[in-house]
């Protein structure tokens, strides 16, 4: 946060599993407050993306009630013209949403509903746009959307989303398919002390290249910009 705050982007935004599993939701909710005003330190605006361990033990309200999260955790909003786009697939193939220890990591699912409200989303915005999601959409089981290819296809059917930056398997990791970068950050804790941390700023051009300073174990990456 220090950094972020020396920094001053535009936003902050946390890709998902803010708060690990806790045997009791009202430790959940105590672990939740507790980092969350951290996270409330920043002197820029902030977003949440759902992460499985954010609601195994709690529901999705709930997180949200005890947070600075959204209400509707898959929505989009506007920054410097560009257009970002923060999706949930914290659900579970029956469309179930996760929440009281109901679901596995392993099954995450973007419902149809929330597709459907993502091709209008897409198709209102001139764009360019960034997706923010914390399962992977990118082909990279067990750690992707079990219904990733669908996902993908209404990305890539809009003609304007440029990036995607997702978690969850804690490590570095890029892929490009058809035109779009998948670019997976590393876990912002993996081991102990301030070595083993990992965090980025990113950078949207004018000419819709993207740059992705990396601070400790978060790699920088460099793209150019497409037509569109």
């Amino acid at each position: 946060m220090a950094k972020f705050n020396e920094i001053k982007p535009a936003f902050v935004i946390e890709l998902g599993d803010l708060i690990d599993q806790a045997p009791t939701v009202e430790q959940e909710i105590a672990w939740l407050e507790e980092i969350d005003m951290i996270y409330a330190g920043l002197t820029c605006p902030r977003h949440y993306v759902l992460g499985n361990h954010c609601v195994a033990t709690l529901t999705k309200e709930e997180f949200a009630q005890h947070s600075g999260a959204s209400k509707k955790p898959h929505y989009s909003f506007d920054q410097n013209g560009v257009h970002f786009v923060v999706l949930d697939a914290c659900y579970r193939s029956d469309g179930a949403p996760y929440g009281r220890n109901n679901a596995d990591w392993k099954d995450a699912n973007v419902p149809e509903a929330e597709l459907e409200w993502l091709r209008k989303d897409l198709a209102a915005t001139a764009g360019p746009v960034v997706v923010f999601a914390h399962q992977r959409l990118d082909e990279a089981a067990p750690h992707s959307v079990l219904n990733a290819t669908a996902v993908r296809k209404v990305l890539e059917d809009s003609g304007k989303v440029l990036a995607v930056f997702q978690g969850h398997s804690h490590k570095n990791d890029y892929q490009e398919i058809q035109g779009i970068h998948y670019c997976t950050l590393v876990a912002l804790i993996e081991g102990s002390g301030a070595d083993n941390n990992g965090y980025a700023v990113l950078e949207v051009m004018p000419d819709r290249s993207l740059r992705l300073q990396g601070f400790r174990q978060q790699v920088d990456q460099k793209w150019a910009g497409k037509a569109g």
